[in-house]
């Protein structure tokens, strides 16, 4: 014989329910980073940040810009190796990647210039990705950051 439940039975399945959810909504917002430059927001893992740095500014207004030097501010937790990767769109179009170690034993500076020889001009949609390689070899996501650079 099938069981009835209570109305009593189906409210506090419903509070429960409604109390996990509300304490999960803020959690899931308070990942989106910034806005530099004008562009989207980025998503992050607990501990870790990604934000623009301007390196070299050629017409000094502060956003990034095309042939625009950039690094970036970088936060983790997750490891002592974090790298960044830079990916630039036109018009849906791949037109720029570069990669870069933020530690110590990196020997390059982490600096990125935004253009390329795919990329000659104008403006572009970037998107940077905060990640660590694992013990694996794998690499793990930890924040990433879209934004616009002006022609």
């Amino acid at each position: 014989m099938a069981r009835r439940k209570t109305p009593a039975t189906r409210i506090a399945f419903v509070a429960a329910f409604l109390v996990l959810a509300l304490a999960l909504v803020p959690a899931a917002f308070a990942g989106k980073g910034g806005k530099p430059g004008g562009g989207g927001g980025g998503t992050t893992t607990s501990g870790s940040g990604l934000a623009v740095a301007m390196v070299v500014d050629q017409n000094g207004n502060g956003a990034p810009n095309w042939n625009d030097q950039i690094t970036f501010d970088v936060s983790t937790t997750a490891t002592t190796k974090p790298w960044v990767k830079l990916n630039c769109y036109q018009n849906g179009l791949w037109v720029s990647t570069s990669t870069a170690g933020f530690f110590a034993a990196y020997a390059w500076a982490p600096n990125f210039t935004l253009a390329s020889g795919g990329w000659t001009s104008g403006a572009s949609d970037c998107t940077a990705t905060l990640y660590m390689v694992t013990s694996n070899g794998r690499s793990r996501n930890l924040a990433s950051l879209s934004f616009h650079v002006d022609a």
